[in-house]
């Protein structure tokens, strides 16, 4: 089962300092934090905030290719995590035929909302993410980030943009 899920913002792990990426699904009842490096926030803010730079960025590029060559994304897939790594997939439409690219979810996710594509995401990738760790410390970081999330309205989240 998948559900579907928009990107609401970009917030600063509190233990780490480290970029997360915060998905949630439609109905507002899951809520997905992804750690991602600063140059991927970078791109992601870029695309939410829809700032036209000089020059296009490889995201951008990458959006440019597609429309020229008349690829379509259907959609993005966050598919799995493992070890605190989290893969997705990007859902191509290609002259009628449909191909699916293994892709960084933070890479997916700034293409994504640059051309309007649904974001889904599998039911055991947010299940597995729940027990993630927020960073290398104590037991004691680990909840009071996940006390921060639970008491953040997911409206707040738009307000930490990058």
């Amino acid at each position: 089962m998948v559900k579907e899920m928009q990107v609401v913002g970009i917030t600063i792990d509190p233990a780490t300092q480290s970029p997360i990426v915060i998905l949630r699904d439609m109905n507002n009842q899951n809520i997905l934090p992804i750690w991602i490096g600063i140059l991927e926030a970078n791109a992601i803010a870029v695309g939410l905030e829809k700032v036209q730079l000089p020059r296009p960025m490889t995201h951008d590029l990458f959006k440019s290719v597609m429309d020229q060559l008349g690829i379509r994304l259907l959609k993005i897939e966050i598919t799995d995590i493992k070890e605190n790594t989290y893969y997705a997939a990007l859902h191509l439409e290609v002259g009628g035929k449909t191909l699916v690219i293994d892709s960084r979810p933070s890479d997916a996710l700034a293409i994504a909302i640059r051309l309007g594509a649904p974001i889904l995401v599998h039911e055991p990738v947010i299940e597995k993410a729940v027990r993630i760790e927020a960073g290398a410390g104590t037991g004691q970081e680990k909840d009071k980030w996940a006390e921060l999330l639970e008491k953040m309205d997911p409206e707040d989240f738009s307000k930490y943009k990058m």
